[in-house]
């Protein structure tokens, strides 16, 4: 694997944006935008290794794209208690759609705004510490059904013991994966790229790539984390069904992404 010197790198780099439309080098991979600029920069993982300067993680996306980025996968504590299965789940789930006799909790939440179930967090300043909040009076009316189940099994006060987590462990699960990193945003053509006909990459025909707006993100910041938070930049994501965790995600626009990070060099 290539090992790069950050002045490499972005030589690299700014040779890659220079090149103009580029083949998909795999296109039977959903990821095959960030599959395609590992291979041009000759590396086999998301991650690019630099000489003593860690290792920056890849994140590349279509720029028609709205798709959420995930920053982390952690499960709020305390953690003992296994909150989204033996919570939320057991008292605050709902039947599943599709699947019979399942209760599911599936909630995107932030901080500026409560869910139609009530649901929504909080950043406790005092504590250092995100937290997960509840409130019966802000459910929309069409689950009215639903809230009668909820105050049989749980009342209708506030969330107790409330899930949360600590600024620190959330700064430092992030840093452990996109402590630097490489942010790319690439236009995309199907077919003959003299045609410059731009799509949204859902053809089944090969793909193109211009890899013309690329980023190197590093400082990432604690302070801007949780600004970001606050701001309702950054989501928190609940998928869970009765047999099921999907996992409890931290979630962001990833055109925001630079947005966490104190040094950015624009290539």
């Amino acid at each position: 694997m290539k090992i790069y010197t950050k002045e490499e790198l972005i030589k690299r780099l700014k040779e890659i944006r220079d090149m103009g439309w580029v083949k998909c080098t795999r296109p039977a991979n959903d990821g095959c935008v960030g599959n395609t600029l590992e291979d041009l920069l000759g590396i086999a993982e998301n991650n690019i290794p630099l000489a003593n300067s860690g290792e920056w993680e890849i994140k590349a996306q279509r720029a028609t794209s709205s798709s959420l980025t995930t920053l982390l996968h952690l499960e709020p504590s305390p953690q003992a208690i296994r909150f989204v299965p033996n919570i939320f789940l057991s008292k605050y789930g709902w039947p599943h759609e599709t699947i019979p006799n399942e209760l599911s909790f599936r909630q995107t939440i932030r901080a500026t705004h409560r869910t139609d179930r009530g649901f929504t967090i909080i950043v406790n300043d005092e504590k250092k510490r995100i937290e997960v909040s509840f409130d019966a009076n802000a459910v929309d009316a069409r689950h009215n059904e639903w809230l009668k189940s909820v105050e049989k099994r749980a009342g209708l006060g506030e969330l107790n013991p409330q899930p949360y987590w600590g600024f620190d462990d959330l700064y430092h699960k992030i840093g452990s994966k996109l402590l630097n990193c490489v942010y790319v945003r690439a236009d995309v053509l199907k077919g003959d790229p003299l045609a410059q006909t731009r799509i949204d990459g859902r053809s089944s025909k090969v793909e193109y790539y211009k890899f013309n707006k690329i980023f190197m993100l590093s400082g990432l910041d604690e302070e801007k984390i949780i600004s970001a938070i606050k701001n309702g930049k950054i989501y928190v994501d609940f998928d869970a069904r009765t047999h099921h965790n999907h996992g409890t995600k931290f979630r962001m626009a990833q055109d925001t992404l630079p947005e966490l990070y104190k040094d950015i060099i624009i290539i």
